[in-house]
């Protein structure tokens, strides 16, 4: 599994942090798509798309990779931040922050400009998420990828399970937008089929769905940085359970790659 904050040249012998086990499955299959594009089209360097992307944390990583890279973000104090992120790490000729939304993607990006884009906690956010989709997809060229991450509502079910606020766990199973309360932070979540529903009506063919943090949330801080060993076996442990369908019901977040048909 690899890091996207660390993407050149992790340490074989550096523990995994607590950013990497929430995102390295999402990382892995990103450059995984990344990389057969490169091979489709014979291209050395993408063209990608991040909405949403805030300070880069999967923008400067895919730029280490050789991309350029385009982050759409409607937070001036986020797209500050990605401009010097990206020069710190040397990639800021292949990182370019423009403010804006999804929504209103085309006012500010060209439509079917991108090999690949990227659509990280964006539609828990939206007015309508279907919209979202369809936007983004629009970005893309023929045959590009698209990667899809959202909120997952049987995550937060099992959380507020967990920690013992039951009502609110049966409040957000009946709820059409998976919120537990009025306090809820997210907007909005999405099930597995909910995610494959809006990527297959945009004109996306899915290819993968993976359950994202299913255990990481849950296992107690203090075993992960006390134990040793315990950061490498959840990390495994996670990359093994993301693919399961079955796990699919309890992730705290939800990853979707589609590929925009020819």
């Amino acid at each position: 599994m690899s890091d996207p904050s660390a993407v050149s040249g992790r340490e074989a012998t550096s523990r995994p942090s607590r950013a990497s086990l929430r995102t390295a499955v999402v990382w892995d299959v990103l450059k995984d798509a990344l990389d057969r594009r490169v091979k489709a089209t014979g291209k050395d360097s993408l063209d990608v798309l991040d909405t949403g992307g805030g300070s880069g944390n999967f923008a400067v990583p895919v730029a280490r990779l050789g991309h350029r890279v385009t982050v759409v973000d409607p937070s001036p104090n986020a797209l500050f931040a990605l401009e010097r992120r990206a020069a710190e790490a040397g990639v800021a000729d292949r990182v370019q922050g423009v403010q804006g939304d999804i929504r209103g993607l085309f006012d500010v990006v060209a439509p079917e400009g991108y090999d690949s884009v990227l659509c990280h906690g964006v539609l828990e956010y939206v007015d309508d998420p279907a919209e979202g989709v369809r936007n983004a997809t629009a970005a893309l060229r023929s045959g590009g990828s698209l990667s899809l991450l959202a909120a997952g509502l049987g995550g937060a079910v099992l959380a507020r399970a967990l920690a013992g606020h039951f009502t609110e766990a049966r409040h957000a199973l009946g709820d059409p937008a998976g919120r537990w309360g009025e306090g809820d932070p997210v907007p909005r979540r999405f099930t597995a089929e909910q995610l494959t529903e809006l990527a297959t009506g945009a004109g996306l063919d899915v290819g993968a769905v993976h359950g994202v943090r299913v255990f990481a949330d849950l296992v107690p801080g203090v075993l992960v940085d006390t134990e040793p060993g315990a950061a490498e076996a959840l990390l495994r442990l996670e990359a093994a359970a993301a693919e399961l369908p079955s796990f699919h019901a309890i992730a705290t977040q939800l990853h979707l790659l589609g590929e925009k048909r020819a």
